[in-house]
């Protein structure tokens, strides 16, 4: 289930403007069909690392950049993102996106298991986007978790749609029971296990493919 196109178009154009290396991504994605979150969404990212000051960002799956690039344009001068990728063609085109947008200076780039690299950091990450294999989330949040400071903010995609359809996401969450899409027993997993942990708070945002924004408060 994702929101109308209307919808989807009307928030993206609210939403911060896209400059030319975005639009490029945009169009890569349309012409290829290429999994990103999209403007709508993409804005939301840029304005959640500007309202919780986000200086450190960690991502679990990078693809081409575009999220990370979206993240970048909230962070400081001095601020650092890491990309994740085990694509190395694409961590490569990722590279070259950051580059023309001017954030060489703030992007590593690290090619392989994101929930291996994440141990190779010392936290603490301020905003952590979990994009990786949808069987693996719960997994890349236990990696992280002790990273994000109180008030710090891990955000989650693909909640309410992707290998599955919303409906098999709305049973397993709503009502329980077993699948037999892993991609949405992982989600409805994932959905449980931060929402059963107190030093957490968790909201949806039905835009996108649908984003769990979990934020630490203990």
């Amino acid at each position: 289930m994702t929101v109308s196109d209307d919808v989807e178009t009307f928030a993206a154009t609210v939403g911060p403007e896209p400059d030319d290396v975005l639009r490029a991504m945009d169009d890569r994605a349309e012409e290829t069909g290429f999994p990103t979150v999209g403007p709508a969404v993409g804005g939301w990212l840029q304005q959640l690392a500007g309202l919780v000051d986000a200086e450190r960002v960690f991502e679990f799956g990078s693809g081409y950049g575009y999220s990370a690039y979206w993240f970048a344009r909230a962070l400081p001068d001095d601020g650092e993102i890491v990309l994740t990728e085990i694509d190395v063609d694409e961590l490569d085109d990722a590279r070259e996106n950051l580059a023309a947008g001017g954030f060489e200076d703030i992007a590593r780039f690290e090619l392989g298991d994101a929930i291996d690299i994440v141990d190779d950091y010392g936290g603490p990450f301020d905003l952590v986007l979990i994009d990786n294999e949808k069987d693996r989330y719960v997994e890349a949040f236990e990696a992280v978790r002790s990273k994000v400071p109180v008030g710090g903010v891990v955000v989650a995609d693909n909640m309410t749609a992707g290998p599955f359809d919303f409906e098999e996401i709305h049973r397993l969450v709503v009502e329980g029971g077993e699948s037999d899409n892993d991609m949405a027993t992982g989600v409805a997993a994932y959905l449980e296990h931060v929402g059963s942990d107190d030093a957490f708070e968790t909201t949806l945002l039905p835009l996108g493919e649908g984003l769990a924004v979990t934020r630490r408060v203990a």
